[in-house]
């Protein structure tokens, strides 16, 4: 293992500047891919506290006694998809619209009764929170008999769904893109070395050297091309970050796991394409 670490690090001083541009070009490759997963990561944040308010309101018909409401919100509770359950009275009601329409405070002091009906607002657990479990919790509210109607944004809710689903299919197809993009340059330049290297090669194979001996420095050499590369981009990643927090918004980067990916990723890319050119170029340099 020692020996063949050493013939990885001498590829490198043999040929500085390929190995430079390969690094150089494995980084920016998965640097896009970092870029994306940047977004992706603060796009699904935003969601995640727009899903928050993601809730389903059953208004009550009027003259419902509280001690049928108190039993029912015990039953909703119960419901796997619940988190909670918030029972708003009619004065409740009211007084929240003043506090939040002040434009029609006007409209309010004109009124002889309260039109608003009281009701139970329900939010549902993490992972429940899309459009599917939330048709089936409104569906199973409107079996109370004392439920009027059930509100909960389907329209909107779809909309959120959807942005979630587009947002994972980018990341896979663009991810997937450059990581392939990423082994093509690799394995090219992993190629150009067995071909660099073919003769003494081939005086290995007749002293006895197994396939296994010889494959390993060019194993190493991928694997270290690609770590050096991922921490790169997770260098230049980070300092897009900070531009992008400072100028723009306010962004979250990736914890120290998500970090150590960009790392283990371009570690498994350069083994990946090393492992894929040599097995497939090894044949080519056989003594005859």
């Amino acid at each position: 293992m020692r020996l063949a670490f050493r013939e990885a690090l001498r590829s490198f001083r043999r040929a500085p500047l390929l190995s430079a541009l390969s690094v150089t070009t494995i980084a920016f490759a998965i640097f896009v891919v970092g870029l994306f997963g940047l977004v992706a990561l603060n796009l699904n944040r935003a969601l995640r506290e727009v899903e928050k308010r993601v809730e389903v309101v059953a208004y009550l018909m009027r003259g419902t006694p509280v001690e049928v409401v108190t039993v029912a919100i015990g039953d909703v509770e119960r419901f796997p998809e619940v988190a909670d359950v918030t029972y708003v009275t009619e004065d409740q009601a009211l007084a929240r619209a003043q506090k939040e329409l002040v434009e029609l405070q006007g409209v309010f002091d004109d009124l002889v009764s309260n039109p608003l009906p009281a009701s139970l607002e329900v939010r549902l657990k993490p992972g429940f929170r899309d459009s599917d479990h939330l048709r089936d919790v409104a569906e199973r509210l409107r079996g109370f008999r004392f439920v009027e109607d059930v509100r909960y944004g389907r329209d909107w809710v779809i909309k959120l769904d959807r942005i979630r689903d587009l947002t994972a299919i980018g990341m896979l197809v663009i991810g997937g893109a450059f990581a392939a993009a990423s082994v093509v340059i690799i394995g090219t330049t992993i190629r150009m070395a067995v071909f660099q290297r073919s003769r003494e090669i081939a005086i290995m194979r007749l002293v006895g050297a197994t396939d296994g001996f010889i494959r390993l420095p060019f194993l190493l050499e991928g694997s270290l091309k690609g770590a050096l590369g991922g921490t790169f981009a997770l260098g230049l990643t980070y300092v897009a970050y900070v531009a992008f927090d400072r100028m723009l918004l306010r962004a979250q980067f990736f914890n120290p796991a998500e970090a150590v990916v960009f790392v283990v990723f371009g570690f498994a890319l350069g083994f990946s394409a090393s492992l894929a050119a040599v097995s497939r170029h090894l044949k080519s340099v056989r003594p005859a």
